[in-house]
């Protein structure tokens, strides 16, 4: 089944960031299906997210992040998340999803990451959070990106 416009796979996304941030995701006077389909196809950020393997594997990417990276959707829902960073940035990668991990959120964010092409480009002001289902189970860490930047 495809997490493009799964209504629960958004309200564990919309719901983790509410708890977590205090602010909504989406335009509040949508329906989870009309959110659904806007974060997927018409958001003006990039959002991606992966599952919770030792080597995680992004299971959600929007319109706009696969148009950042370059990739389609059955490329990016396969792409080991690592790998959206070239081999010299994932160590500072890592150290920051552990930050994230650690403290639940965090806003701000600004590294460098590398499109299918080898393209390198800045992501900046990323928002990282860890997606906690309504039980308090981990499924995740999503990523909201609002701006990228050539070098």
């Amino acid at each position: 089944m495809s997490l493009k416009t799964d209504v629960e796979f958004f309200r564990l996304l919309t719901n983790s960031y509410r708890r977590l941030l205090g602010e909504s995701l989406v335009p509040a006077d949508m329906s989870d299906a009309e959110g659904a389909a806007w974060l997927y196809v018409s958001a003006p950020f990039g959002l991606l997210a992966h599952d919770t393997q030792a080597d995680p594997v992004f299971i959600y990417g929007n319109s706009k992040a696969q148009a950042v990276f370059g990739y389609d959707w059955d490329e990016i829902t396969s792409l080991r998340s690592r790998l959206s960073a070239e081999l010299p940035e994932r160590g500072e990668r890592q150290a920051f999803l552990d930050q994230v991990a650690r403290d639940g959120f965090v806003t701000g964010y600004r590294g460098i990451r590398i499109t299918k092409s080898g393209q390198r480009f800045w992501i900046e002001h990323a928002t990282v959070w860890q997606l906690f289902d309504d039980s308090g189970v981990l499924r995740g860490q999503a990523a909201m990106i609002p701006q990228v930047a050539q070098f």
